[in-house]
């Protein structure tokens, strides 16, 4: 049951006039998403489209996103390291326990740790507080242990907090979240002494609604990328943010791998256009914003 009060911060927005390091009007973020399921469990959705009855475990589902560990976050890894950018990987729990090594790779390559609860399908608003709180720590926990880093941001599986969720991850000391799509631009929370950075988690550039909702083939991911490059830079003054977002389950593999490095080197090569992780992001915010 969900609770009946939600935590209200107050919210504070960059100006018209702000821009990013060096300058720039656009902010580009490129993020990974390195998803598992808890024991037992399976992704609500797969490549076959028709989900099984209730109460059956749906192996095919499974083992589609067992292809994120065992092939797909290498071939992620080596595109970014191609390109010589940095990225955001959302890291679950249940992965940084099972496959250390792989998060430490992560974490040694230089890319920031994001952390995305301990498995996808664990979700903050079908938790009590105690349980949720228990989740937030588990996850940094493990993640920490196995990376030697402890993430400074969160983001829920499917972006979905509890009424709470953003009071918990203040206690506990993160700096930003990623639990929010109601602008493209990342923002100042403050709820009482303390605050958080938000960073939206645009969904336009993002391999799963584009591939597995829409059925689109990764070319419309890189043409999506540069319409919305081109109108910003084109038809507006303020400041802009483009996520692009690629899961290892879905394109980490070789029909879309190539995407998600074609918009990373579009990006490189744009004037105006500043590329950094989520972290570097929300200090440049805080910079801006904090009192």
């Amino acid at each position: 049951m969900s609770d009946a009060t939600h935590d209200r911060p107050a919210d504070t927005r960059l100006p018209s006039h702000y821009r990013w390091p060096g300058g720039k009007r656009v902010a580009v973020i490129a993020n990974a998403a390195y998803e598992a399921w808890s024991p037992g469990k399976a992704p609500g959705i797969g490549p076959m489209g028709n989900v099984l009855q209730p109460g059956f475990l749906d192996l095919n589902a499974l083992s589609w996103a067992d292809y994120g560990h065992r092939r797909g976050i290498q071939r992620i890894l080596r595109a970014l390291e191609r390109r010589a950018v940095k990225a955001s990987v959302m890291v679950c729990g249940v992965l940084a326990e099972k496959h250390p090594e792989t998060v430490r790779a992560i974490a040694e390559a230089g890319h920031e740790i994001v952390a995305h609860s301990y498995a996808m399908d664990v979700i903050p608003v079908y938790l009590d507080e105690a349980s949720e709180r228990d989740n937030i720590r588990r996850t940094l926990e493990l993640i920490e242990r196995a990376s030697g880093v402890r993430p400074t941001g969160w983001i829920s599986p499917r972006a979905t907090p509890s009424p709470r969720t953003l009071r918990l991850l203040i206690e506990e000391g993160f700096l930003w979240h990623g639990d929010c799509l109601d602008d493209d631009l990342p923002y100042l929370q403050t709820l009482g002494a303390r605050s958080i950075v938000a960073i939206p988690l645009g969904m336009p550039v993002n391999d799963l609604p584009i591939s597995v909702r829409y059925g689109n083939n990764a070319r419309a991911m890189v043409e999506a990328f540069e319409d919305e490059l081109s109108y910003l830079l084109e038809h507006e003054d303020g400041p802009g943010k483009i996520d692009v977002t690629v899961h290892a389950h879905v394109y980490g593999r070789p029909t879309g791998i190539w995407a998600y490095e074609e918009i990373v080197e579009l990006a490189r090569e744009t004037q105006g256009v500043w590329i950094g992780t989520r972290a570097e992001l929300a200090a440049q915010v805080r910079a801006a914003l904090a009192r």
